[in-house]
C-alpha cells in the first residue's frame, strides 16, 4: 500500500521559486543602486555573496553548503571586504582633500556663488503664525514687502513695493540666528525680477555663480576670468595660463584619482616618512618580541610557583595574579598612566624618596618606551600563566620523581623537563601574541599617543608609536589634510610584515621542535 505524504503550501516548490525571484530582484536593484552610486566594490560583493546563497539554497544538490557558507560569507564580509577596500585605497590620492568623485567635486564647486549687485538691509515682522520679509534700499529710501510666509524648504518670495515697513515689532538677531539655515533657503525677487538671497544678519544680496563650465569641461571664474581645468593626475581642478599649460591654484575640494604605487613608493622614498617608518618598524617589532618574552616568562614562573605542592595558600594567591586579567585593559592602562605621572605619580614620589630620581616617563624615548613594555607585561602575563598553568598538569609526575632520583634540584628540573614541555604547545600562542601586539593599538593611544613625538618628519610621529597607531595618525592627525590613501598603503604593509613573520616564525619552530 503506497503511502501519499502531505506536503504544505509552505514546502511547494511553486513558493520557493517565488522567494528567490523576490530575493533575486531585490539584490539586482541593491546592486544596480550601489553601482549608480560609485560603490562598486560594495556591488560586487553583494552580487557575489547574494548570488553564491541564492544558488546553495534553492539547490538541492548544494544542501551540505547550507552548513559552511554562512562562515565564508561572514569571513568575505567582515574580513577580505575590508582588506580588498584598504588595498584598493592604498592606491588612490583618497584624503581630507580629495575625498569625491569628480563629478560631485564639479558639482560643490559650481554650487559656489559670489556677491553681485545691491544689497538691502532686511527685517522679519511677525504676521500671527508666520512672518513677513521687508527689504529696504538704503541708497533710494524704497521698501519691498512679501506675502506672508512659513519657514521651510527653499521658496521664492516675490517682493512687492511698500510705502512704509509693517507695524509691529521687528525680529531681533536671536530671532534670525536661530532660523538662519531656513532664511538661507530664501530667494527675495525684485519686481525688477533681480533675485536675492540672504548675505549677513541684516542683509540680502545679489549673487552670482562663481563658477561657469565651458563645453570642453573648464570652469571659469566669473570674478577673475581664470580657467581651471580638471587634472587627473593629481585629483584637483587647477588653473591653466595663457599657453594652456598648468598654473599653481587649485581649487578645493579635489576628487579621487587611482595613483597607482605613489602611496607605497613615498614610504621607501620620502625621507620624512622613510626614516620614521623604518625606526617605528624596528621598535614594533622589538617591542612585540619583548613582551612575548617577558609575559612568558613571567607568567611561566608564576604558574609553576602556584603549582609548588608545599606553598600554602595558593587559592589566594592565584586570584591576586589573576586579577590584572579580569580588570578592562582601558581602566588598567588609565590607572598606570596616572602612575607614572613624572610629577605627582606614587612611582616618581617613591623612585624619589628612595634613589633621589624622577624619571621623564612621557618625554624621554627610552623611559617611554620602558614604560610601555613594563604595563604591557602587566597586562599580559595573566593570561600566560593561565595557560602555562593548565599544560603544567598534563606533564607526568614520573619525570620529576626520576629526576629527583637522579639528584636533580628545581632549577634542573625546570630548564630540562618544565621549559621544554611547555614551549612547544606554547609556541602557536606566542606567535599569536606576537601578531597581537604588532597591532595594540589601545596601549599606545591611552598611555603615550605615540610621545614624545619625533621632530623632522612630514608625518606625525612618535618614539612611541607602533605601525598601527602611525598609521592612525596619518589618516587623522595629519597637519596637510588627512591622507588615507598613504595610512592604506602602511596598514597594507603591515599585513603583509606581520603575514611574513608569523610564516617565518612557524617555520623556525617547526625545525626547532620537530
Amino acid at each position: 500500500m503506497d503511502v501519499v505524504k502531505k506536503t504544505h503550501w509552505w514546502q511547494s516548490d511553486a513558493l520557493k521559486w517565488a522567494v528567490v525571484a523576490l530575493l533575486g530582484l531585490l539584490v539586482a536593484y541593491l546592486v544596480v543602486l550601489m553601482y549608480a552610486q560609485g560603490e562598486y566594490l560594495f556591488a560586487i560583493m553583494t552580487l557575489v555573496l547574494s548570488s553564491a546563497g541564492l544558488y546553495i539554497f534553492a539547490n538541492r544538490l548544494a544542501y551540505a553548503w547550507r552548513y559552511v557558507y554562512p562562515g565564508f560569507a561572514g569571513m568575505g564580509l567582515f574580513v577580505l571586504f575590508p582588506l580588498v577596500c584598504t588595498i584598493a585605497i592604498a592606491f588612490t590620492n583618497y584624503s581630507s582633500t580629495n575625498q569625491l568623485t569628480q563629478e560631485r567635486a564639479r558639482e560643490v564647486l559650481m554650487d559656489r556663488k559670489y556677491q553681485a549687485g545691491k544689497s538691502l538691509n532686511f527685517g522679519l515682522y511677525p504676521q500671527g503664525d508666520k512672518w513677513q520679509l521687508a527689504l529696504t534700499d538704503g541708497e533710494s529710501g524704497k521698501h519691498y514687502l512679501s506675502d506672508a510666509f512659513s519657514f521651510g524648504g527653499e521658496q521664492k518670495l516675490t517682493m512687492k513695493e511698500a510705502q512704509a515697513l509693517p507695524t509691529g515689532e521687528r525680529a531681533t538677531l536671536r530671532v534670525i540666528t536661530q532660523n538662519r539655515q531656513a532664511l538661507n533657503q530664501i530667494t527675495a525677487v525684485l519686481p525688477d525680477d533681480s533675485q536675492l538671497v540672504m548675505s549677513s544678519l541684516r542683509q540680502f544680496s545679489g549673487t552670482r555663480p562663481l563658477y561657469t563650465q565651458a563645453e570642453d569641461g573648464t570652469l571659469i571664474n566669473n570674478q577673475s576670468g581664470v580657467k581651471y581645468r580638471p587634472n587627473n593626475d593629481i585629483g584637483f581642478y587647477q588653473a591653466i595660463n595663457a599657453d594652456g599649460n598648468w598654473d599653481g591654484e587649485k581649487l578645493s575640494p579635489g576628487y579621487t584619482v587611482t595613483i597607482g604605487w605613489d602611496n607605497f613608493l613615498r614610504v621607501f622614498t620620502d625621507e620624512g616618512i622613510q626614516q620614521p617608518f623604518f625606526a617605528i618598524f624596528v621598535w614594533t617589532v622589538v617591542f612585540s618580541t619583548l613582551t612575548v618574552l617577558l609575559t612568558v616568562a613571567v607568567g611561566m614562573v608564576l604558574a609553576c610557583l602556584v603549582q609548588w605542592e608545599a606553598l600554602k595558600g595558593k587559592a589566594v594567591y592565584r586570584l591576586l595574579l589573576i586579577l590584572p586579567y579580569a580588570v578592562p585593559s582601558f581602566i588598567s592602562i588609565l590607572i598606570f598612566k596616572g602612575l607614572f605621572n613624572q610629577s605627582f605619580g606614587e612611582i616618581n614620589m617613591m623612585l624619589n624618596a628612595l634613589f633621589g630620581i624622577k624619571p621623564a616617563w612621557f618625554t624621554d624615548p627610552t623611559t617611554a618606551r620602558t614604560m610601555i613594555i613594563i604595563v604591557n607585561t602587566w597586562l599580559g602575563y595573566p593570561y600566560m600563566m593561565i595557560l602555562c598553568m593548565g599544560l603544567l598538569k598534563a606533564i607526568p609526575d614520573d619525570l620529576y620523581e626520576a629526576s629527583a632520583m637522579d639528584g636533580a634540584g628545581p632549577f634542573q628540573n625546570f630548564f630540562k623537563i618544565t621549559l621544554p614541555l611547555l614551549i612547544k604547545p606554547l609556541t602557536p600562542l606566542m606567535i599569536a601574541s606576537f601578531a597581537f601586539n604588532f597591532n595594540n593599538f589601545v596601549l599606545i593611544l591611552l598611555l603615550t599617543n605615540g610621545g614624545p613625538d619625533r621632530l623632522g618628519t612630514t608625518t606625525p610621529a612618535g618614539y612611541t608609536d607602533l605601525l598601527v597607531s602611525y598609521t592612525y595618525r596619518i589618516a587623522f592627525e595629519g597637519g596637510g589634510g588627512q591622507d588615507f590613501g598613504l595610512a592604506a598603503a602602511i596598514a597594507t604593509l603591515i599585513f603583509l610584515l606581520v603575514g611574513a613573520l608569523a610564516i617565518v616564525n612557524l617555520k623556525a619552530t617547526r625545525i626547532k621542535f620537530d
